[in-house]
């Protein structure tokens, strides 16, 4: 087997599992080193904060291919039924391990006991940093803004206007610039400071009304179709603008502007929009991006340091992003792009992970540099191994069977043309090679079947593509 693989024959954008594995890489050294190798993180993170640059990571490539993705199926319906059986097998995984570990009393799951069917409620579509829920595992904070990245798009390619990204990037660019200093967090319902059933109240209000823009959705392909998914954007919309709770006011429009402006750049890549064009928008994105975090974090007085932080970590993102791109075509090493694959896996698990080694004592204590490190990578090698065995044992069977029901209930116009994803003419020219749809830190595999490489000519897919090894969620800080 050769130690390295070519991203255009494989199934898979191997560039896009590199930066994703990367990322979650970034995000697991965040975490551990508040435990371990302290001198370390004093030392990069006078400059440089790699947690919130490994999460800034994550969004542009889920801004770049998951819209891809639905374009690719031109169906509402598919789209969600492959969100659903990517996204939450896993989750719901580390929420029963979360809950196990707090009841063995090596996690924590605060405030759960508190409101326990909010908690549920919040879970339930992912929204739960967005409304009064609980963030368990704590990097479960990033789902939300995916999950309503994915609505926003469901909305825009409903109405048929989803390609004017450049627009999006830059009108959430500027809201982060605008609004940033003066959006509330958590406005519309607090956890704690409120009557005993305003959590659950609020949970259950936003459930229905997404739930119910959804089912429009999924359901048809007519005016109610527009309905449902304009609702459910709005929805998230008001959400993210009034009732953030983690980690800033202008972290909504930002996470959004980097998301649209990956999918900017995947339109240049498929000729959709001028390749000038698209860079002088990125610029002026990321530039605005910069400058709403330092200006903002300076009126709420974090000071210069967490400014040289955020500074550092929006533009090193997007040079590592655009090195990526840059060098898609390179082979790439397997191991790098198994760490891709299972990256959501280390993003769910590795806080679980390093919460059970801070509760033994008999751990958790004081180890000389070179003992942190062996501890550190005994972690780390750790958290691979069990990410490696959900990967194969949770997330890419049901990944399969994603795939096997959104093939049995395609709509009605699908069913008779006999494909189970009909691109229509709201679909792009052209898909890339291998495109696996993704959430950050989410390792799925492409939308095609087994042995087959989605945006390939059928006569010319490799047969060999689904077990080749070539970028929501999501993981964060």
């Amino acid at each position: 087997m050769s130690a390295t693989t070519r991203p255009q024959k494989d199934g898979r954008l191997a560039w896009l599992d590199a930066l994703r594995g990367f990322a979650a890489l970034c995000v697991v050294f965040d975490h551990g080193s508040t435990l371990l190798l302290l001198p370390a993180r004093s030392f990069l993170y006078q400059w440089f904060n790699l947690g919130q640059y490994g999460v800034f990571v994550f969004f542009l490539v889920s801004g770049y291919i998951v819209p891809a993705s639905l374009e690719r199926k031109g169906s509402i319906r598919g789209f969600w039924i492959g969100r659903v059986f990517r996204l939450y097998p896993m989750f719901i995984t580390a929420l029963v391990l979360s809950f196990i570990a707090y009841e063995a009393g090596y996690g924590t799951i605060a405030n759960a006991g508190k409101h326990p069917l909010a908690a549920l409620l919040g879970w339930l579509f992912m929204l739960q940093n967005l409304v009064a829920g609980l963030n368990v595992p704590v990097v479960v904070w990033t789902l939300s803004y995916e999950m309503v990245f994915y609505l926003l798009l469901a909305a825009l390619f409903a109405w048929n206007v989803h390609r004017r990204s450049g627009w999006y990037a830059t009108a959430f660019a500027a809201g982060a610039v605008a609004l940033g200093g003066i959006i509330p967090m958590s406005a519309i319902g607090h956890w704690t400071n409120t009557a005993s059933s305003a959590p659950l109240t609020l949970n259950a209000t936003v459930d229905v009304l997404v739930l119910g823009g959804l089912a429009l959705s999924v359901l048809s392909r007519s005016s109610l179709a527009k309905v449902g998914t304009s609702l459910a954007a709005l929805v998230a919309l008001v959400l993210v603008t009034f009732n953030q709770s983690y980690p800033y006011p202008w972290s909504g429009c930002t996470i959004l502007a980097l998301m649209f402006t990956g999918t900017l750049i995947y339109r240049a890549e498929q000729r959709q929009v001028s390749r000038v064009l698209a860079a002088v928008i990125a610029v002026a994105v990321l530039a605005a991006l910069t400058f709403a975090g330092t200006w903002h974090g300076g009126q709420q007085h974090r000071g210069a340091h967490w400014q040289l932080q955020w500074a550092t970590s929006v533009l090193l993102a997007a040079g590592t992003f655009g090195i990526g791109l840059l060098v898609r075509r390179w082979r790439v090493p397997r191991w790098c792009a198994w760490l891709g694959m299972i990256s959501y896996s280390v993003y769910l698990l590795h806080p679980l992970i390093f919460d059970a080694y801070r509760d033994v004592p008999a751990l958790h204590r004081q180890h000389a540099m070179p003992d942190q490190v062996l501890i550190f990578a005994a972690i780390l090698a750790v958290v691979i191994a069990l990410s490696s065995l959900t990967y194969l044992g949770i997330e890419k069977p049901m990944q399969r069977l994603g795939r096997r029901v959104a093939a049995r209930f395609p709509y009605p116009a699908e069913a008779e043309s006999g494909v189970g994803a009909a691109l229509s003419d709201q679909a792009p020219d052209s898909a890339p090679e291998g495109t696996p749809d993704s959430a950050p830190g989410e390792a799925a595999p492409d939308e095609a079947a087994p042995g087959e490489a989605p945006g390939e000519p059928a006569a010319s897919r490799s047969a060999s593509s689904s077990s080749a090894v070539a970028g929501g969620s999501g993981g964060s800080p």
